[in-house]
């Protein structure tokens, strides 16, 4: 009687294509954090903010259609560029015991230069862009210090899980840091001198009223704006079915 071989004994030549396969984890949303540390899951959860704004960039682009959020978009995505410019070229090596789950180099860290470009930004923009508000109160001074302390602390938050949770060195997120807010301030004053004045023109294009692009420069408060015009909308049209009602 012939003796059935165990498979998993079996020689990896005599194995099937699809079972010889090697698999290798998406390093990109992969992250590890030690069993039982509730800081480390709370910072590998951190770590997917970048994500978290990638994802509300786009919503914004494809339903707001403003021209500077698309510029600071743009911005972003040269800033990723940069990013990977800058790792093969200077070639280091992620933490040593990274390397088997990383073939990506680790100088400087994506993630650290990704919040520090956006954090950095969102402060220019909140300081040199919402500063002419139509009535400067308490309140609007507290929720710019709300918008601010909050960018800061998630940018502090994922540069240090990337350090604790070791998928970097402190040389590495420190780099990034200083990329990203060198970038940031370099991006911000292209769009503030160079694009802005711009904005009128492309937004009167032909192919800009077809795709819906506008330029919100010269509102103070687009929040406010949006609101206060859609709640005189709302109630022109419910008159108006109420009188039709009527009829």
């Amino acid at each position: 009687m012939a003796v059935l071989e165990d498979e998993d004994n079996m020689p990896s030549s005599k194995l099937p294509v699809e079972d010889r396969m090697e698999w290798v984890p998406l390093a990109l949303t992969l992250v590890e954090y030690p069993q039982g540390d509730w800081l480390g899951k709370l910072l590998a959860m951190s770590s997917l903010m970048p994500f978290g704004i990638i994802a509300g960039f786009i919503a914004l682009v494809l339903f707001r259609r403003d021209l500077h959020t698309i510029a600071f978009f743009i911005g972003t995505m040269v800033n990723e560029l940069l990013n990977l410019i800058l790792k093969h070229t200077i070639c280091e090596a992620r933490p040593l015991h990274r390397n088997a789950l990383y073939t990506e180099y680790g100088m400087p860290s994506s993630h650290s230069q990704f919040m520090w470009f956006f954090a950095v930004y969102v402060i220019y923009f909140v300081f040199w862009r919402l500063h002419h508000m139509n009535n400067s109160t308490v309140l609007e001074n507290v929720w710019k210090t709300a918008i601010i302390v909050g960018c800061v602390s998630m940018a502090t938050m994922v540069t240090i899980s990337r350090v604790y949770l070791q998928y970097h060195t402190w040389k590495q997120v420190l780099s990034g840091f200083l990329v990203g807010v060198i970038f940031a301030t370099v991006w911000f004053a292209i769009t503030h001198l160079f694009l802005t004045p711009l904005f009128p023109i492309v937004a009167s294009w032909r192919v800009s009223e077809f795709l819906m692009l506008r330029d919100t420069t010269l509102i103070p408060n687009v929040l406010w704006f949006e609101y206060t015009n859609s709640r005189q909308e709302s109630r022109a049209r419910g008159r108006k079915l109420v009188s039709m009602k009527s009829q």
